[in-house]
């Protein structure tokens, strides 16, 4: 889930057998462990002033909030995926042996960061080479646009339809949808318990889910308005607009979460929506609960940062 980091909304992101979420200045995930204990991992967030004045201003905030996004995502990734089925007592061992060598060099924040933009590229160039490989059945920009929006639409929903398939993942979509009811139950100004929260949607306007559709038809639209001939100029094309599609869709998300509550105008998030049905599952009571836990320990650090030295942390 995306926001602002100079908002005050939470945001959050589903872990291995966790939750993480995410404040103004701290990041917290919870865990469940193999012997059923809940853990901790805290990291406080860098308060850059650059970055600071990046996220005041709109479309350029959008691509500097998905990119801290990535790295803060994979340190805490990194945590769980070490942790949650290692038997306490353990963890220096697993940890020594499971770190790559790529990640000791690079860190891990970066890893996650060029892993986003790999993933990205690859999304934004592939359907290109599809659609032109059609263009002499298909050819024009019009027909071209929307054969290329089309195939990234189509290689989107069966790339998520396939992982959502494998247990690992379909766990981890448990969790993403424990993490949007935590925070519907927050937002609805109820109180945070299992049975409060169970009664929540799975499914949230601010979702990052609805973020990736919302850059395909966002970049349809910027699309038209650039040439798709020749190949490498459209290449090109496509390469240059990458941050201005993530900018302008960070803005339309945040915009049809700021109108879900209007009548007529909360239709412009269903498409979001519904493609959370496919990266959200309906989450068990104990996954709930620790989705519950991470968020209580969050705003306990918020309100008390000295508890956050009793977490793990960098």
């Amino acid at each position: 889930m995306l926001a602002l980091s100079n908002s005050p909304v939470y945001g959050g992101q589903a872990q291995l057998e966790g939750v993480m979420f995410g404040g103004k200045e701290h990041t917290i995930t919870a865990i469940r462990r193999n012997d059923d204990s809940i853990d901790y991992y805290h990291f406080k967030k860098v308060q850059k002033p650059i970055l600071q004045k990046l996220k005041k201003i709109p479309f350029v905030r959008g691509v500097v909030a998905l990119i801290e996004s990535a790295g803060l995502g994979s340190r805490h990734m990194q945590f769980s995926g070490d942790r949650y089925d290692v038997t306490p007592g353990e963890e220096a061992e697993h940890v020594e042996e499971s770190g790559s060598k790529l990640q000791m060099i690079l860190g891990v924040a970066v890893v996650g960061i060029l892993s986003f933009l790999f993933g990205k590229f690859a999304f934004t160039l592939i359907p290109v080479f599809i659609a032109d490989f059609f263009s002499k059945w298909i050819d024009g920009k019009v027909g071209q646009v929307l054969l290329e929006s089309g195939i990234k639409l189509l290689l989107l929903l069966t790339y998520l339809y396939f992982i959502s398939l494998t247990p690992i993942i379909k766990r981890v979509f448990q969790y993403h949808g424990a993490e949007h009811k935590v925070i519907n139950c927050y937002e609805a100004g109820m109180e945070i318990n299992v049975k409060n929260v169970q009664a929540q949607s799975r499914l949230h306007y601010r979702c990052g889910s609805s973020f990736m559709l919302f850059t395909v038809f966002v970049g349809m639209f910027l699309y038209f308005f650039v040439p798709t001939d020749p190949l490498w100029l459209r290449l090109v094309d496509r390469i240059l607009l990458i941050p201005v599609v993530l900018g302008v869709s960070f803005e339309v998300l945040q915009a049809t979460n700021a109108c879900r509550n209007i009548p007529v105008l909360r239709y412009l998030g269903y498409p979001g929506l519904w493609l959370q049905l496919l990266t959200t599952r309906e989450p068990l009571d104990e996954q709930v609960e620790v989705a519950i836990a991470s968020f209580n320990m969050l705003r306990q650090v918020e309100q008390q940062p000295e508890i956050a030295a009793t977490l793990n942390h960098d």
